[in-house]
Parts: C-alpha cells; structure tokens; sequence
C-alpha cells in the first residue's frame, strides 16, 4: 500500500508540474497592458489631420493617439465622461467627440487633462481645454449705491483669477452657470469710471466703465396710437433725445435704474428704428418699429394674406365698425385683423397641427434668398400676441412645413418644476431667436433637441416655406388651464 501511494504522489506531482508549463502562456495572453496617450490629432483626412496642442471645447471629434487604447471603459476631458463607439476605438487611436463643458462646476484640479481608462489601467494626458477668453458687453449698474449687488455681463466669465472695479480690488465674486455674468457687492466708496479687470484661466479683459445706453427690446413694435409703450435696455436715463420709428418723444419716463423708458405711442408716419442718446452715448436698434412685415413676411392676418381657411384659428378684426370678420372687445389695442387661438383644458399628448388647434400659413419667403448663407443669429423670429386670460399648460409652437425643427413658447414655464399662470397686458412683441428652434430628442421631446445651425434647416434651400402655430401638451396630465390668445404679423427681423 506504501508504494502504491508514493508512485500515485509522484505522478500527480509530473502532471502539475507540467499542467502549470502548459497553461503559464495562455495566463500571459489575458494581462491588459496599461493604456498610454501620446497625443491628440485633428479629426480630418490628411494632411488636416495635424497634431492638436489643445482647443476651445465645441463638441467637436478628435482622434486620441497612443497604445492599448481599445477596450476603453471611460474617457473624460476636464474630469468630463464623454460618450463613445467601441467600434472607434483601436490600440492605437481612438475616435472621440469631446463632450460639452460646463467650466463653472468641473474640477479644476482636472483642468486641461484627459484621462484614458480600460481594465489595463489609467492613462492621464496634458491638454489644453478652456473656454474662449473672456468678454464682458455691459454692467448692470454703474450708479449703484456701495453695498448694492453690481453684474458684469458677457461671455466665457467662468475659472475667474482676480477682479477689479474703477481700481478697487474685488475680494468675492460669483459667475452663474453659464458664465454670461458675474456677481459681486459694489465697495465703498463706489469707482464711477476707471476699468473693469477681470482675469481667468485664459486671459485679462479689460472693460471701461461707462453708463453707455442699450437697448434690448421694445413691449410692443407695432403698438397703437394711444398705447403704453416700454422700451427695455440699461443707462436709460438722463436722455437727451428719443425717437421711435423717426418720430420724436418728448414726454417719457425712466426707471430709478434706467433699466426702462416708458411713453404714450404718439401718431407714426413711418417705420424706423429706435433711437436713444444720454451723455454717455447713443443706442439704436438694427431693426425698424412700427414695421408688421419685416425682411420675411409670412403673415399680416389680413384678408388674402397668406393664411389658409381651414386652419382652427378664427380671425377676428381691431375695428369696432367691422361687420366681418367681427370686432373682439377682449384683444383691445389692434385696429387691424387678427388669429385667435381658443382650447379648454388640454388633455395629456392633446394638440396638433390641424383642426382646432391650428394657425396655418400657405409658403413665404422667410429670408430673402441672397441672405441664406447668413448666421441664423443675425435674424429673429418675430410676432405680436395678446393673452387676456390667465395660460398655463401646454406650449405653442411654430414650424415650418419641414417639421424637424420646432419653437416651444411656453411663458409659463419658470422651471423644471415650477410654472405660473402667464398673461399679457395687451398686445406684446415676442421675438425669438433661431437657435431656439430645436429638432427632436430622444428623451426631452419635440423642441428639445439640436438647435438648428443655417435656415436650410429650417425652411429648405429656397427660403421658402410655409408656417404652422399650434398648441400642444406634451404634458402627462391635463393641462392646468386652456388657452385663449390673438396673434398677428409672424414675420423675420434682422436684428443685427
């Protein structure tokens, strides 16, 4: 029995001993070797696939260079996870789109880094990723009071250094999310001229300190004679002159903060521009006033003018003596025609573009054609409206007949979570902005994807198309309220 154990103990010994020789080459074929990054390159054909030191985060596809990059478990800019393909990733390079940075919340520690990980390891590789540098267009107030809350308006004001007014050191400051503005208390005493220095990570910019007036809108374009007036912009005070459509104003007044100038619509001859000029400067629109058409009409609401019969709207005129259409007493301030919009509470998912619902609008030319390569953010999309009873639920929106991308205009919407009942006091110019006509996402809905990014886009390659308004719940519960409102003269603006 003794022998019989010690030869079976020597034989499972031989096999283990050569089982372990066998198999040690295949353990050494699953070790993953850690990933290295040896630079980052332009993602185009040859010869523009050039060596990139860093860039100015725009969402744009780089090609990351190195070894063991497959078999990536997490790529992250600026600490920033970014979304990728595994089919564009290969040992030695990777195709990656940067994500979109929001350079007021990241880490700073990780600023300027990407950080490559598989299950090899983490590879951490310098690179230049900031913001433009900064600008700044405005302050809020000039004239505050020491101890008030001042704003620096502009962009890119975010990674901020140091901050300096008229000479004074500015010990605390904040930059809001977007990094359009940033916050501070005015020092005592308060600087009335000299410099803004703001430096961030990128550069200095440099910003006198002057109450030159601007103007940011106008209530109402297209007001009637008689009308309260509002015009919105900063330092309109101590104005030296006023003209609205080139018709002088004389009598006015303006807010403790300049922020508003409000008059009485005299009688008009003319559209125009308006025009407002204090000691500190001049402002004057780009675009005219007491103009319902515009560079792109698509509709006047009068008889003829573009508008198809069979939408849900029904038209209603400003005239008390009108037999047909007939005079609306709830939509005052308006002696020309009009569309009212008219819904009880909608359902979840209730609204589209026809029968009761509806605005809708035969082809026009939105922009002229020598004028469609231009950038979408010389233009607005522009109208009238009137809302006399309290809306709060459901959006209106406005497409053209290509229906990929869309504007929601849901004023009553203040957040995520919260809404309030929204009204107007009378008629009311909206305008809005063309990047805010948004195609579909995936999860957020109709108007909450892409923006669009040439008129193409939007109305075709001709510039020419048609236009619906309609209202619709996008809502999982009956809207709130319905919706009773007039609108008038769609149109496109250039505004700058």
């Amino acid at each position: 029995m003794y022998k019989i154990n010690k030869i079976n103990f020597f034989f499972l010994f031989f096999f283990a001993v050569m089982a372990s020789i066998v198999f040690m080459p295949a353990c050494k074929k699953t070790v993953t070797s850690t990933p290295v990054i040896t630079g980052v390159l332009n993602y185009a054909a040859s010869p523009a696939d050039t060596a990139l030191p860093g860039v100015i985060p725009n969402a744009q596809w780089v090609v990351i260079t190195g070894k063991n990059l497959q078999g990536a478990l997490a790529i992250t800019f600026n600490g920033v996870p970014a979304t990728f393909n595994a089919a564009l990733l290969a040992p030695n390079s990777a195709v990656v789109q940067i994500p979109s940075i929001l350079f007021s919340s990241i880490d700073t520690n990780k600023l300027n880094t990407i950080q490559y990980m598989t299950p090899g390891g983490i590879a951490t590789f310098s690179f230049k990723l900031l913001p433009a540098a900064p600008v700044i267009t405005a302050i809020s107030n000039v004239f505050a009071n020491p101890g008030d809350s001042v704003f620096l308006y502009g962009t890119n004001l975010v990674l901020v250094k140091s901050l300096s007014y008229g000479g004074t050191t500015i010990p605390s400051f904040k930059s809001d999310t977007l990094g359009t503005s940033v916050g501070f208390v005015m020092p005592n005493p308060a600087p009335s001229s000299g410099n803004v220095v703001l430096t961030n990570r990128v550069g200095t910019v440099i910003f006198k300190i002057a109450a030159t007036p601007t103007i940011t809108g106008v209530s109402n374009e297209n007001a009637n004679t008689g009308d309260s007036v509002y015009i919105y912009g900063t330092y309109l005070k101590s104005i030296q002159t006023f003209t609205f459509a080139g018709t002088s104003i004389s009598s006015f007044v303006s807010s403790p903060d300049g922020s508003i100038v409000a008059f009485t619509m005299p009688s008009l001859s003319q559209s125009g521009p308006v025009s407002i000029t204090t000691p500190f400067g001049t402002a004057t629109t780009f675009y005219n006033v007491n103009d319902v058409y515009g560079i792109g009409s698509l509709t006047t609401c009068e008889w003829g003018n573009n508008w198809q019969w069979w939408g849900g709207a029904s038209l209603y005129s400003g005239d008390p003596n009108s037999g047909w259409p007939s005079y609306n007493p709830d939509f005052p301030g308006n002696s020309t025609q009009y569309f009212v919009l008219q819904t009880k509470s909608l359902a979840a998912g209730e609204g589209n573009t026809w029968s009761n619902y509806a605005i809708l609008l035969n082809n026009a030319q939105w922009v002229p054609t020598a004028d469609m390569n231009d950038s979408i953010q010389k233009y607005a999309f522009k109208f009238e409206v009137s809302i006399p009873k309290p809306w709060n639920g459901g959006a209106i929106d406005i497409m053209a007949s290509d229906q990929t991308y869309i504007y929601r205009w849901e004023p009553w919407q203040i957040n995520a979570s919260t809404t309030a009942a929204f009204t107007t006091n009378g008629w009311v110019t909206v305008t809005v902005p063309f990047t805010e006509f948004r195609n579909t996402d995936a999860t957020l809905g109709e108007g909450r994807g892409t923006s669009m990014k040439k008129f193409a886009d939007l109305v075709g390659s001709s510039g020419n198309s048609g236009c619906k308004v309609y209202i619709h719940n996008y809502g999982t519960a009956a809207t709130a309220t319905g919706f009773y409102g007039a609108f008038d003269n769609l149109r496109v603006v250039k505004i700058r």
